[in-house]
């Protein structure tokens, strides 16, 4: 057990510094543009009617931004109206290389859509139905008439209710009801929930903010990241020491929150070359003092609550990226995704961001590991979650055809287990082993956590809204392929992960 040591942080007020090009620079319109490349040829590929985008005569793809992947590549991110209306699951996504060439595509939903465009049911009758998914409502939008393209496309209501779901638990879900029957279809909550440990990381520099005798832990170089309470408010101080070590003072559980997500930013700016949480150069405030044994992203914010014992708050490096990991998986094409096998991907995807940026901060009070909570004992048990053997927490080793069914904190067991051993291998030196499911190959060799961090997150911005295990598994063989073009091993490292955790072949998958 460790942690006696005290938890202060230091402000690191940043001033900024305007830099002059050098004379000789290349002026910036003769540059190459990667982004307005690839924007060139998705507008060529989608006015051409492409078969794979999937695009009936009432479609229109609408291009939402183009993301930039590592090595070049880039991600033109399309949204879906028919007949003047939304579709929800209509996405897709064109990926090139830097030079603007198609490598290949991805689309969310599975058939030409060819629906109705006329309610028989009221929206009166959708917003009842959708305030009842919870037991307090705080907020409900105005019910839109849209298209759900989710399996068999079908004309709904969507309506966005806020409150608290069984057991006082926040959510805030986007609710579906059929426009012609008014049964419920389907749903998703942007409040992703994770239990954590408070954690004391020593002395630590920080990025805060002001002068003088006035200070707030505010970032001024990461826009929008910043730490208060419950009610919203960023703390202040006179001073720029912060925190006293206590594990009960919500001043120290900042310190935590900061430092994290500080080293979350510089990761993902460092090894992924995303800007920021957002990839637009934004991030998320976060409150702590929630008077639960929790920790969740709602989808504007995290909230960080207390361990058990309620001796130290829920503010440990994995617990902080983990949450804000649902922010970036929010904000990657296909946003927050349906309800389905995507809930355990997405909780999957909080864990892998948690063990990249405890890998990145490599802090020697909390040592790079596989492991999710491991520092606050909840009950008496260890970890929460193991990502190189999640059956020692309970949770499924391999895919099975239960898994769209399974709570999403345990359906992440396959994806964790997946990404440690493309990170790690099964049995690599100086780490804990890890199985291999039947019918799976003998051996998987790992490629370093880095690489094998560029494959997913290069898989998460060809993400589509209906996302599975099967959809991720060639997103992140396609990943691979383009990352290292004419070299298999990273592609042969990624199949046989998937293979040791019985995730089958795909129809259509990518070879190498």
């Amino acid at each position: 057990m460790k942690r006696t040591i005290a938890v202060t942080a230091l402000a690191a007020v940043t001033a900024s510094v305007a830099l002059s090009a050098p004379a000789t620079a290349k002026p910036a319109q003769e540059r190459p543009d990667p982004a307005g490349a690839a924007a060139a040829v998705a507008a060529i590929l989608v006015a051409a009617g492409a078969p794979a985008l999937r695009r009936g005569p009432g479609d229109a793809l609408v291009r939402q931004g183009v993301h930039a992947g590592t090595d070049g590549l880039q991600y033109v991110a399309y949204e879906r109206t028919y007949r003047g209306l939304p579709v929800i699951g209509g996405d897709a996504v064109v990926v090139t290389d830097a030079a603007g060439t198609v490598l290949n595509t991805a689309v969310a939903q599975d058939s030409v859509i060819a629906v109705g465009t006329t309610a028989t049911v009221p929206a009166a009758k959708a917003l009842a139905a959708s305030r009842a998914r919870l037991i307090k409502v705080d907020e409900a939008s105005t019910p839109r008439l849209a298209v759900l393209a989710w399996g068999t496309p079908r004309l709904v209501w969507e309506t966005v209710v806020a409150g608290a779901k069984a057991g006082n638990v926040a959510s805030v879900q986007h609710v579906f009801v059929d426009a012609t029957t008014g049964a419920v279809v389907d749903s998703y909550d942007l409040v992703r929930e994770a239990t954590g440990n408070s954690y004391y990381v020593g002395t630590v520099t920080i990025s805060t903010a002001g002068s003088g005798t006035s200070y707030s832990m505010s970032d001024p170089t990461r826009p929008g990241i910043r730490c208060g309470g419950q009610n919203g408010a960023t703390y202040t101080g006179t001073d720029a020491v912060w925190g006293n070590g206590s594990g009960t003072n919500l001043e120290t559980a900042c310190v935590d929150v900061l430092y994290a997500v500080q080293k979350e930013w510089d990761m993902l700016s460092s090894w992924l070359g995303r800007n920021g949480i957002n990839g637009s150069g934004g991030g998320y405030p976060a409150r702590v003092g929630l008077n639960q044994v929790n920790a969740y992203w709602n989808g504007s914010y995290t909230n960080f609550g207390r361990a058990s014992s309620n001796t130290r708050q829920a503010t440990s490096i994995d617990v902080v990226a983990h949450e804000f990991g649902h922010a970036i998986f929010q904000t990657t094409p296909g946003g927050a995704g349906s309800s389905r096998e995507n809930g355990g991907l997405n909780e999957a995807t909080g864990d892998i961001f948690g063990a990249l940026t405890e890998a990145y901060a490599n802090n020697p009070n909390d040592p790079p590991d596989f492991t999710v909570g491991e520092e606050v004992n909840l009950t008496g048990s260890g970890p929460i979650r193991y990502m190189y053997n999640p059956s020692l927490a309970g949770d499924p080793n391999c895919y099975s055809s239960a898994i769209p069914s399974t709570e999403v904190h345990a359906a992440a067991g396959p994806l964790n287990h997946w990404f440690y051993l493309l990170a790690k291998g099964n049995n690599p030196s100086g780490g804990p082993a890890s199985p291999i499911c039947s019918g799976g190959p003998s051996s998987v060799t790992g490629v370093g956590i880095q690489t094998a961090g560029k494959v997913y997150y290069n898989a998460m911005l060809a993400k589509t809204s209906n996302w599975t295990y099967g959809r991720v598994r060639v997103a992140t063989l396609n990943a691979a392929k383009n990352l290292t073009p004419g070299n298999c091993a990273t592609f042969n490292a990624t199949k046989a992960a998937w293979q040791a955790v019985a995730v089958p072949a795909q129809s259509g998958e990518p070879t190498c």
